[in-house]
């Protein structure tokens, strides 16, 4: 395709999805639920279809040397599935985002002022490997009253192309417009730079996926974008922590699934934990396979690889993880502050104080006490599905569900009101 060709696609979903979204906005909350879950019931009844595309994509991953922690993010079988259509009826299930008044009131002028959510519009949504995102990302736009234009990664093209055409067929059994909803066809990269400059044909950017992805979104693009930065995730293990939880969280928040970006990249010690119960939290990882990456008194710890400057601040998204000893939760903090991308941090403490102090003096959309970052997800928070984990201060952040993406417009009624 040349340029020109390129130009000609988008502004051809950029149109479809427009006349969508008008149609949506006021479409009752019964029908898009109701499209939500024909599609659920579309991706049970397709599932051999999709493990069939997900194999040509893992075939292709494996082929060109993607990382395990990536493959285990591409991977689709039976239960994955399964759970992609339980987080479709999970969204269905859900209030409805639109019409809510926010806030209403009246001023001295008699005037009656309500502040009302509605869609946003037409939503971009730019993401890499994990094909579950697309209905992740379709079902929450539907949900919002907003049209939808993903554009997949290159490794999980076929696999999202399955999915999306269930996606496609809730729509059609719900009577709502296909283009509510639509995959860009194409893998070239080209794509990526039109859409970002889409500002006619879209609201908002939305990127899910790695450092290299976010960046050039955040750098290039003329599309306003919920800022989704990498997730450099630390556990931080106060010296009033309990033995106990802290060996469970700390080994759950690295090992459960390493290359989601709510894992844990950095293990920080209190001295005085250290001093208490000495290496168990190290030794534990080690067990488990995890490749302890360790600064000062830890490299020590038999099994241990020296950690150089670059591993603190770094997503491994992989069985992969940094360590080092702080002073107390000052230590933590300080060191959170220089290397975290504000996306989830965990203190593991019995100190009501220490945890408030954390909470008050670090300002990641996400911040947990004895509780694993592997939670920090839309469907753990009640949201049924998230569209990504926003790492920003405007607008959306933390999970972004179906109510994040909303806006709101003020509603004003008088009485043949007259300024004087």
């Amino acid at each position: 395709m040349d340029d020109g060709s390129f130009s000609d696609l988008m502004a051809g979903l950029g149109a479809r999805a427009r006349d969508a979204a008008a149609i949506l906005a006021t479409s009752p909350a019964r029908q898009r639920d109701g499209a939500l879950a024909a599609a659920a019931d579309a991706i049970l009844a397709q599932e051999g279809a999709i493990l069939d595309a997900n194999a040509r994509d893992l075939e292709a991953a494996r082929a060109s040397g993607l990382g395990a922690a990536m493959i285990d993010r591409l991977l689709l079988d039976p239960g994955r599935i399964g759970g992609i259509a339980e987080g479709l009826r999970a969204v269905a299930a859900q209030r409805d985002p639109l019409g809510r008044t926010l806030a209403e009131w009246e001023p001295p002028s008699g005037l009656h002022i309500r502040r009302v959510s509605i869609p946003i519009g037409v939503i971009g949504v730019i993401y890499e490997s994990r094909p579950n995102v697309t209905a992740d990302a379709g079902a929450l736009c539907l949900k919002s009253g907003n049209a939808v234009i993903l554009r997949g990664g290159s490794e999980s093209f076929h696999s999202s192309t399955a999915i999306h055409s269930c996606m496609v067929a809730g729509l059609r059994a719900a009577g709502l417009p296909e283009a509510a909803i639509q995959l860009v066809p194409t893998r070239e990269r080209a794509m990526v730079a039109r859409m970002l400059r889409a500002t006619e044909w879209l609201d908002v950017i939305v990127p899910r996926g790695g450092k290299g992805l976010v960046g050039l979104v955040q750098s290039e693009a003329r599309v306003p974008v919920f800022a989704h930065l990498e997730g450099v995730c630390h556990v931080y293990a106060d010296g009033d922590a309990d033995l106990d939880k802290a060996r469970r969280v700390s080994l759950n928040a690295k090992t459960r699934r390493p290359g989601i970006c709510g894992a844990s990249e950095c293990l920080l010690i209190d001295r005085a934990f250290f001093a208490r119960h000495g290496a168990v939290l190290v030794e534990d990882l080690l067990h488990a396979g995890i490749e302890v990456r360790a600064a000062g008194e830890l490299q020590a710890i038999p099994g241990t690889t020296p950690a150089r400057e670059d591993d603190f601040g770094h997503e491994f998204l992989d069985r992969i993880i940094a360590a080092k000893l702080v002073d107390g939760v000052a230590g933590a903090i300080a060191h959170i502050r220089r290397y975290g991308s504000q996306h989830t941090d965990a203190i593991l403490t019995e100190n009501d104080a220490t945890a408030e102090r954390f909470f008050r003096e670090l300002d990641s959309a996400i911040l947990m006490r004895n509780a694993s970052t592997q939670f920090a997800d839309g469907g753990e928070f009640g949201m049924g599905a998230e569209i990504g984990i926003a790492t920003g201060k405007l607008h959306a952040r933390g999970p972004v569900g179906a109510e994040q993406l909303t806006t709101f417009q003020y509603r004003v009624t008088g009485d043949g009101a007259i300024r004087p």
